[in-house]
């Protein structure tokens, strides 16, 4: 599902984000990336997601060697792989429902399967009364549930997220895992880059350490 081969991603400035990176996730694994700031592990996102290319070394994703993907066919692929970031990136002028269906509209869904899909995905995140309401009058657990619901609406069979529970309170943070959780146990294959190690430690999930750019440690998964 996502395989890395000796990927490097360097910066213009000279940094190095990633060097020497092997990595495979199988489909329907969960795993969590883990390690200091400026480790890498947004970079390696990033590079899943396409908002970077590699420098060096080959990335897969369903398949698809993203290193020879077209530009024109970037928006096809991010429809399979969906992001969720620590500051939520809603627009505070739209209201929830419209924050969610904005990849739909985008790619070009009809009204009525829009609506179901988006109902659908507030109801998945419990904030089925709130679909009215603009997201600056939430709370932060639900501004990111709104996140949540928006990066799923297009059913992708890959989901990312980069620092999910970093501003919430332990008890909102668990909460959100345990949504992962649950999305991971119809058959989504999630990679979550997270510095809350006592959260996910016991979730008996693949951990993923990254060290200066590069696989510190990997504490097993699929092969």
């Amino acid at each position: 599902m996502i395989r890395f081969d000796n990927v490097a991603k360097r910066y213009a400035t000279g940094h190095e984000g990633l060097s020497g990176v092997d990595l495979h996730l199988a489909a329907g694994e969960m795993a969590f990336l883990t390690g200091h700031s400026g480790a890498g592990k947004s970079t390696l996102l990033k590079l899943i997601g396409l908002l970077e290319r590699a420098t060096r070394g080959q990335v897969w994703v369903n398949g698809r060697n993203l290193n020879k993907l077209r530009s024109r066919d970037i928006p096809y692929h991010r429809r399979e792989v969906g992001m969720i970031f620590q500051d939520h990136r809603l627009l505070h002028d739209r209201t929830v429902f419209d924050n969610i269906a904005l990849p739909l509209v985008v790619a070009g869904m009809g009204h009525a399967e829009t609506r179901r899909r988006v109902r659908a995905g507030l109801d998945k995140v419990g904030l089925l009364k709130k679909e009215k309401v603009f997201p600056i009058t939430l709370s932060g657990g639900e501004q990111q549930r709104v996140g949540i619901a928006r990066a799923l609406v297009s059913k992708p069979p890959v989901l990312l997220a980069d620092e999910p529970t970093g501003n919430l309170d332990p008890e909102l943070s668990r909460e959100i895992m345990e949504l992962f959780l649950q999305f991971n146990q119809v058959g989504v294959t999630l990679l979550i880059a997270t510095h809350d190690v006592g959260l996910i430690n016991h979730l008996g999930k693949r951990i993923v350490n990254l060290r200066d750019g590069r696989v510190a440690d990997d504490s097993g998964g699929l092969d």
